[in-house]
This record gives C-alpha cells, sequence and structure tokens, in this order.
C-alpha cells in the first residue's frame, strides 16, 4: 500500500493511505539516508510504500520512502552535528509575521527565506494582526510589502481576529501541501483554526492513533483541508539555524544578490569588503535594502538578528 506520513511521534508514524485511512505505522529495520546525518530517517510528508500487519491491532510497517522532491530541516536537538527533517514535499511555506504583540525581526525572516530558498521551496509572507494597525504602521506595513515583493515574495496582510483576508489565504492554499511557520504569539494557531474547520475534529482523531501521553509538540503535523489540499504545522521551527550552506554560497539563497553575482570582480566574492564587488555597489545605490544587506552579513558571519 502506498500513503503519506502525517504525524510521527518518535518511533511511530501515522500514514494516511490513498483512500484516506490512517494507520499507525513503524520504520522496517534501520534506514539509512545516503549522505545525510539526520536524527529522523521519516518526517512528516514524506510518501511511503508498507504493509498492514496481520496481528490484528490494525498497525502498519513501512519498507519504503520515495524519493523527495524537497524538504527542510534543523539542527537537531539531540544528536550533534545532525539535523531534523522537519517536512517533506512540500508545494510551499507561509511565514506568519507580526509587526506588533509580538514584532518579526527582518533578521527572523531573511534566515528562514534563506533556508527556504535552499531547500527549493516558495514562500508567502503573511502579515497577521493587521486590525491592531495605526495609519502609521499600514503605511510601514505596505514599505515592507514593498522591500520582499520587489525581490520576488508575495506579502498578504490579514486579521484572524477580524477575518480578515482569510478567503484570500484559502485561495492561495488551494490543491497544494503547505508548511506554516512563525514565532510563538503571530497567531499561526488561530490562522489555522479559522481555515480548517472542524480541526479539533482532526486532531483528536489524529490523536486517537497516536501514543497516549507522549509530547509531540517539536513535531510537524499534517491537517487535510480537503483531498487535494494539506497544510502542516511546524511548533519547532522558530529554532532553525541555518543548516550546512558554505559562506561562498550564501549570496546564492539572496535573490537579489543572486541576479548580481557574475558581476564580482573576484569569482570567490563574499560580498563584504572585497573590491569591485556589485553586491555592496547595489547596496550603496539603494538597490538592495540595508536591512537585507544587514541579514546577509550576520549569517555570514555567525552572528544572530533574529531578536
Amino acid at each position: 500500500m502506498k500513503g503519506v506520513v502525517v504525524k510521527s511521534t518518535g518511533s511511530w508514524y501515522l500514514v494516511r493511505d490513498e483512500a484516506g485511512k490512517l494507520h499507525r505505522a513503524r520504520l522496517r529495520g534501520k534506514f539509512k539516508l545516503k549522505g545525510m546525518k539526520v536524527s529522523n530517517p521519516l518526517a512528516v510528508g514524506d510518501r511511503v510504500e508498507f504493509d498492514v500487519e496481520t496481528t490484528g491491532e490494525d498497525t502498519a510497517v513501512i519498507h519504503k520512502i520515495e524519493d523527495r522532491e524537497n524538504y527542510i530541516i534543523r539542527k537537531s536537538t539531540h544528536k550533534a552535528e545532525h539535523a531534523h527533517i522537519i517536512a517533506a514535499n512540500l508545494d510551499q511555506a507561509l511565514l506568519i509575521a507580526t509587526l506588533v504583540s509580538p514584532r518579526t525581526s527582518f533578521g527572523f525572516i531573511d534566515r528562514f527565506l534563506v533556508t527556504a530558498e535552499a531547500y527549493g521551496i516558495p514562500t508567502v509572507i503573511v502579515y497577521n494582526k493587521t486590525d491592531l494597525y495605526d495609519e502609521e504602521m499600514q503605511e510601514y506595513q505596505r514599505q515592507i510589502a514593498y522591500l520582499y515583493e520587489r525581490i520576488g515574495y508575495k506579502v498578504m496582510g490579514v486579521s484572524a481576529h477580524a477575518n480578515q483576508g482569510i478567503d484570500e489565504l484559502k485561495e492561495l492554499l488551494h490543491g497544494k501541501t503547505t508548511l506554516f511557520s512563525g514565532h510563538s504569539g503571530v497567531g499561526k494557531s488561530t490562522l489555522i483554526n479559522l481555515i480548517v474547520p472542524d480541526l479539533d475534529l482532526k486532531t483528536s482523531e489524529i490523536s486517537d492513533f497516536s501514543d497516549k501521553g507522549v509530547h509531540t509538540t517539536t513535531f510537524a503535523e499534517m491537517f487535510e483541508i480537503d483531498p487535494e489540499t494539506f497544510i502542516i504545522d511546524t511548533p519547532g521551527i522558530k529554532e532553525l539555524g541555518i543548516v550546512d550552506i558554505p559562506k561562498q554560497e550564501l549570496g546564492h539563497f539572496f535573490p537579489e544578490m543572486r541576479e548580481r553575482l557574475n558581476q564580482c570582480r573576484f569569482n570567490n566574492c563574499t560580498h563584504f569588503n572585497e573590491p569591485g564587488c556589485a553586491v555592496v555597489d547595489a547596496v550603496r545605490k539603494n538597490e538592495i535594502a540595508l536591512t537585507r544587506y544587514e541579514s546577509y552579513l550576520s549569517m555570514l558571519h555567525g552572528e544572530d538578528n533574529r531578536k
């Protein structure tokens, strides 16, 4: 049988088969992923082949993981030098951000965008809590939208509290598998509850299949909106960190830098203090936003500007 992993609790996985039925499954033996040091061989969104066991307990054994189209990872919190795969086979990611209560920093947004670029995942920035804006904040929001839209990112404003922009958000999600991310407190859960009717029912259905008493907030979880539309909630993704991006390649994951890379005097230019750097020249001319360049430098030098 074939199916998709919708939840992981460590050693057990919840798999939805092609007919929509849920199966509690485990991996057969040890799976090694070629050339990857990861703490989990299987992630939410993985497509698998499995057999239902004949023990009468409605359990299954996964014997094959299909090749991934893409995936997103973070540094493992348990094993040094290992990464943790958060989710696989994504059509897009939604980064939920806020200007107030709490404020999402440019550093956090840019680190997320770089990670998504590195793993080939298109991203939309969604600003929630627009009902709290005064006129000055509305203008600031427009400036931020312009900053990111001119380098190719879609930016939306919504209000979960006032139910504004929710229909447009649903339209954006239709027919796709979407990763939801953002700091705690940005209203991600409230938005998901608005988008997925009877979410409590779906959550309890999944919980019934999971190990009782297992704390799973560090694991992603997939919810079905309709047979073609899925969202993956990711409580732990805020601890991302940049994984395995060499300094010489970092500029490739900033679209506005990528288009200028062949214009620098030196092939191995790090866009910091080298002469004849097209990126630094573009920053001076305000063609590249200073906030974006500051985010780039903080990642280049291993500093943290996510506050």
